[in-house]
């Protein structure tokens, strides 16, 4: 298994779109947008979370929806508002309403087999 980036865009409430670099974790519930980005496209907190870290940590974070641009797809998904260096993130929650899903070894995004 290897390290997966994609490049995307963000765009907030008012039509302000700033590009991304995501890591794409599919073992992370939400994704995560840069502080620095999020303030850019105006995102504001809607609501607090606790997530727990790799390291067992918790931390509370901002919470957030935001539009979602993908060469892959695009949509609205729940996103974690980051603070100064977190990294961008491309959760599972947000791939999931994207219907994608990552092929693993040669690190790519592709449709998922949608259920009904």
């Amino acid at each position: 298994m290897g390290i997966t980036y994609i490049e995307g865009q963000v765009q907030g409430p008012t039509g302000k779109k700033a590009d991304v670099t995501f890591l794409v974790d599919s073992g992370t519930t939400y994704s995560l947008i840069p502080k620095e980005t999020w303030e850019a496209v105006q995102l504001k907190e809607k609501r607090k979370m606790t997530f727990i870290l790799a390291d067992g940590t918790s931390v509370e974070r901002g919470i957030s929806e935001a539009y979602l641009i993908l060469n892959e797809g695009e949509g609205h998904s729940p996103v974690i508002l980051g603070e100064k260096e977190d990294e961008a993130l491309l959760g599972v929650v947000t791939l999931e309403i994207m219907g994608l899903v990552l092929n693993p070894f040669n690190r790519s995004l592709h449709p998922m087999r949608m259920l009904m």
